[in-house]
């Protein structure tokens, strides 16, 4: 895909970038059963479609690109409007020591102009997907691409993200093609737990999203030519309806070639 073909959306990535990580997670799930934390209120912030950001140059990359690694299909729309609804997408998310294998699911924003938090009643699969924003980097892509998911279920149960502090560099995260033998390999880096406040200074917000969003250019090849990967969740204390923290995983593409068979 050629990333000049999204700087269309750059303006609504760029301040969902900076909204997105403004508060805790809130609840979900209203009347049913207890008022326990999920994701909604990370992405609860409205974005004004008016707004329009003076778009500022950008520094060329220092090493040239990886070649695309267009993993969503032929079928996959490039030009889907952000504000459709969330898309399957032939994706699962795959931690080994976690033991999470999870399906992805490619979320944008809701009519009224938030990022979409799909949700369910109490046993909807929703609740064990993952959710890549269709808005940012595309797995396997120079740039960097950012997967949320669920800590808990409405009953406070925990879900496919509830460990994800656990992880430790060198850890595997694979993006495994769905109907083929590709799985995209990724090593983690690094873990932190930012607070509420760290997550809005830019510099954390550019770490996360990866260049150009904060920017308001859109996504960006990377500086290193290669494929970034974000997972990020709720962490923290559970304060007054919300988590206070996050938990986020910065990985890399892994230096081999692709496994071509499951893990």
């Amino acid at each position: 895909m050629d990333h000049s073909d999204r700087i269309s959306l750059g303006w609504l990535t760029a301040i969902l970038a900076i909204v997105i990580l403004l508060a805790g997670c809130g609840n979900l799930e209203t009347g049913k059963a207890l008022p326990l934390p999920s994701l909604s209120s990370l992405l609860s912030v409205t974005i004004q479609p008016t707004a329009q950001p003076t778009i500022q140059p950008t520094a060329e990359p220092t090493i040239e690109p990886t070649p695309t690694l267009f993993i969503l299909g032929s079928s996959y729309d490039l030009n889907l409007d952000l504000r459709s609804g969330p898309v399957d997408v032939p994706l699962e998310l795959q931690i080994p020591v976690l033991n999470v294998n999870a399906p992805v699911l490619g979320v944008g924003l809701t009519a009224d102009n938030v990022m979409d938090a799909p949700k369910g009643p109490i046993g909807d699969p929703v609740w064990h997907t993952a959710f890549w924003y269709r808005g940012g980097g595309i797995p396997g892509e120079s740039g960097t691409a950012t997967i949320a998911g669920h800590v808990t279920d409405p009953l406070g149960n925990p879900e496919i993200f509830a460990n994800l502090k656990n992880l430790s560099p060198g850890d595997a995260i694979i993006v495994h093609v769905k109907n083929s033998t590709l799985n995209i390999r990724f090593i983690v880096d690094q873990i932190k737990v930012y607070s509420i406040q760290e997550s809005t200074d830019p510099t954390v917000l550019s770490k996360i999203y990866g260049p150009g969003i904060v920017e308001g250019t859109g996504p960006q090849p990377a500086l290193d030519g290669l494929s970034h990967l974000t997972l990020i969740t709720c962490a923290g204390r559970y304060v007054n309806g919300e988590f206070d923290h996050h938990t986020v995983v910065f990985a890399t593409i892994s230096t081999e070639e692709p496994s071509n068979s499951q893990p």
